[in-house]
């Protein structure tokens, strides 16, 4: 189980940087050209949210069935801090901010402000995310690009 879950948190993570790249260069057009804020830009943002949403609640589970809140007091261990704590706190703030980025553009009049709000938003959660993926090159914490593929 913990296995499949690690594989499908794996496959979303590739959804959801699609999803946040393809709203970044939409709201990036939008604010930049001062073009209305359309059906597909808000359908994007609303991928995005909901892929990184739908990471959270993966990686919660795999955060209680693989142990690490119970390893907190191995920090000296880089593997155990970088997921136990850099990771999840990382990918937290990321989904804090694609949430309240999203959110508050819904409460706005004006279209370029829309925009401006979603990539401000969007592209400071896009660095946390990128730094706080285990990709393949990181020594201790890499992960394969497509585990048990």
């Amino acid at each position: 189980m913990i296995t499949g879950l690690l594989h499908l948190h794996n496959f979303l993570r590739w959804f959801a940087l699609i999803a946040i790249v393809i709203a970044l260069i939409r709201s990036f057009g939008g604010m930049s050209n001062k073009k209305p804020f359309t059906k597909p830009d808000n359908l994007w943002s609303l991928l995005t949210l909901i892929a990184f949403h739908l990471q959270l609640v993966l990686g919660f589970a795999l955060y209680f069935l693989k142990g690490w809140h119970s390893q907190l007091g191995e920090m000296s261990d880089k593997l155990i801090r970088f997921y136990s704590i850099e990771h999840s706190l990382g990918m937290l703030i990321a989904i804090v901010l694609v949430t309240v980025g999203r959110v508050s553009s819904k409460k706005m009049e004006n279209d370029t402000a829309k925009h401006k709000k979603i990539f401000w938003y969007f592209l400071i959660a896009f660095i946390i995310t990128l730094v706080s993926i285990p990709w393949p090159f990181r020594e201790i914490v890499g992960r394969p690009w497509f585990p048990g593929m």
